[in-house]
């Protein structure tokens, strides 16, 4: 047979062959409905869920088929293999949870035995807010602000670490910034990734209030009201 008979028959056989072999993985890393691979959005929802969640649970959040989870989760099991990582992935209960790794359950239990921090009152999460955008601010001028008195909530806020002194006012007060504990307990790198003020939606009433205390707070401090002595 000459070498062009053998060329053409080469050409047939290849042209024969799927143009793309099959994966058996395939499943686990397609992307899901809203364009995240599968395997990192099963990953995402076990660490967000606090109860063990269902194969079926997980491919109806996902909109995937239950074969395609559960090859995932194949997947996530392998990555978080013990000898790997401190996290493992465990069945409880008919459904899948992230669990940490048992040897660090004295490490966490002097971890979690430190106090917590309640939550914010509504008077003070107010003024931590203002303290924020407008830093560095007396206590004064944070309750012409809000048209009550600041100073409990300040007290609360400086003892809790959230706020810290700043220098003094040219009128002698106490000026006051959020401290590096606010950028952590927000999740914030620096001030500049704080929300913009521009795109809160206050109703007309809201911004008239909000207007109306701001200049009375500005001709204050432009006039050196009594409040700053």
């Amino acid at each position: 047979m000459s070498t062009q008979d053998d060329a053409a028959r080469t050409r047939v056989e290849v042209s024969a062959e799927p143009e793309h072999a099959p994966d058996e993985n395939a499943g686990a890393a397609s992307a899901n409905g809203d364009g995240l691979p599968l395997t990192r959005a099963v990953e995402a929802l076990l660490f967000l869920s606090s109860d063990p969640l269902s194969a079926t649970e997980l491919a109806d959040a996902i909109r995937a088929s239950e074969a395609d989870v559960l090859a995932g989760l194949r997947t996530l099991s392998e990555s978080y293999a013990p000898e790997r990582c401190g996290i493992h992935l465990r069945e409880l209960g008919g459904g899948w949870t992230l669990a940490s790794d048992p040897g660090a359950e004295e490490a966490a239990r002097r971890l979690f035995s430190r106090p917590r921090l309640s939550t914010l009152t509504p008077a003070q999460s107010e003024t931590l807010a203002i303290v924020a955008y407008l830093q560095p601010i007396s206590r004064p001028e944070i309750t012409r602000i809000r048209g009550v008195s600041a100073d409990s909530a300040s007290a609360t806020l400086l003892e809790r670490g959230l706020i810290e002194e700043a220098g003094h006012s040219q009128f002698g007060a106490v000026l006051y910034r959020t401290s590096a504990q606010f950028l952590k307990l927000f999740g914030l790198r620096t001030l500049g990734e704080l929300p913009d003020v521009a795109q809160w939606d206050a109703t007309p009433q809201e911004q008239a209030d909000l207007r109306e205390r701001l200049l009375r707070a500005g001709e204050a401090r432009a006039g050196g009201g009594p409040g700053e002595s």
